[in-house]
């Protein structure tokens, strides 16, 4: 059995642990590329991330892992056998690890997405589906490495499937849909090359990762791999209970995600933001408005504040900000903060005209309604 280096032994990198543990709380976040040079531990957080979730509970036999205790969101196999699993309390079903899938750069688009025997259903009427990556993937990480060297259409039907949560397959006419929600975890070494900007934007997270110059922490990181090398279960034992309370907080972070509000001036705060950064399109608020639910889930509690918002933006700008040729995109965090300091002046400036619009309005309503008014 292979044992997996722990994610809470990972020294220093904290804002790519920070990213990939808000997207195992809520996976529809869409996803986190993780950008750097060789032996900067993409991998083995990656890795790590999914050793310290706990076993899910599936259906047996169900090849997607599909949840048993609802009928939304099934697969078309159990959605034919329902009765034989949730019938008198009696649930025929069992744990299983969290699925971490490695997705190889040669895969092929029927590989991932799955294929269809289209001579079986064409002479004998059944609807024969072969699952692919994505359908192993579901409820778990899919991880893909050197992601800018994989296919570009292999990468917009990742994409897709990890911001919908579904996958569909179609073939003459037969259409096949299953669950795939999954964090999906892509990195690259940029002297390789870069994602084109269409695909990058596609990515929820983007961090950009380097080795750590302070000859104090390169020495930590010495000393832990030596000692994972050398005695690999005493090690992951020696982190086991930080794991096992990263895993607890973060299914506790995923339960409280629904119930986290949050309010208009939120929103026009985060729209402020990313309008200071010239940000194209609306993808970008909406990262920053999911993530920031998610990071005030996994600090517990029920209202995301200005700093969630903050720390969203440091996860959802940086690929997405315009750059002149041969200019770096590197967030600044001084720009960030001034920036968040005039969206949120610009959004209470804002709350405040609205409020005096409001009461204008009800005023006028008022005069008008007691002038129409019949006198006895």
């Amino acid at each position: 059995m292979q044992v997996i280096y722990p994610f809470t032994a990972i020294v220093g990198q904290e804002r790519m642990k920070r990213a990939l543990i808000l997207n195992a709380v809520h996976p529809l976040i869409g996803g986190v590329l993780i950008r750097g040079e060789r032996g900067t531990a993409k991998s083995t957080a990656a890795r790590g991330l999914a050793a310290l979730l706990p076993a899910i509970e599936a259906v047996d036999g169900c090849p997607f892992a599909c949840y048993t205790d609802t009928p939304l969101g099934l697969c078309h196999v159990c959605e034919g056998s329902v009765h034989r699993w949730r019938g008198d309390g009696e649930r025929n079903a069992s744990l299983r690890d969290t699925p971490f899938i490695d997705l190889p750069v040669s895969a092929t688009e029927d590989r991932v997405v799955g294929t269809l025997d289209i001579e079986k259903a064409i002479r004998q009427g059944e609807r024969h589906f072969e699952p692919g990556i994505l359908a192993a993937a579901n409820r778990g990480i899919l991880y893909v490495d050197e992601v800018n060297l994989l296919d570009d259409h292999v990468v917009d039907l990742l994409l897709d499937s990890a911001a919908m949560g579904v996958n569909v397959v179609e073939r003459e006419g037969i259409s096949v849909q299953h669950p795939a929600r999954f964090v999906l975890v892509g990195s690259m070494n940029p002297e390789e090359g870069d994602l084109r900007p269409q695909l990058l934007d596609r990515f929820a997270h983007a961090v950009d990762v380097i080795g750590i110059d302070e000859p104090r922490g390169r020495v930590e990181i010495l000393r832990r791999r030596t000692r994972f090398e050398q005695d690999a279960e005493r090690f992951t034992c020696d982190f086991a209970a930080e794991a096992q309370a990263l895993g607890e907080r973060i299914i506790q972070a995923r339960r409280r995600y629904d119930s986290v509000r949050y309010t208009d001036k939120d929103l026009y705060t985060i729209a402020a933001l990313t309008s200071s950064f010239n940000v194209d399109g609306h993808r970008a608020d909406l990262v920053i408005l999911n993530t920031a639910r998610a990071q005030a889930a996994f600090d517990g509690r029920d209202q995301i504040s200005d700093r969630d918002i903050l720390l969203a933006a440091e996860l959802a700008l940086p690929h997405r900000m315009k750059k002149q040729p041969f200019q770096d995109t590197v967030l600044q965090p001084d720009q960030l903060e001034a920036n968040m300091r005039q969206a949120r002046a610009e959004a209470e400036a804002n709350q405040e005209a609205m409020e005096e619009a409001d009461g204008d309005s009800a005023a006028t309503e008022k005069k008008v309604t007691r002038v129409m008014t019949p006198r006895n």
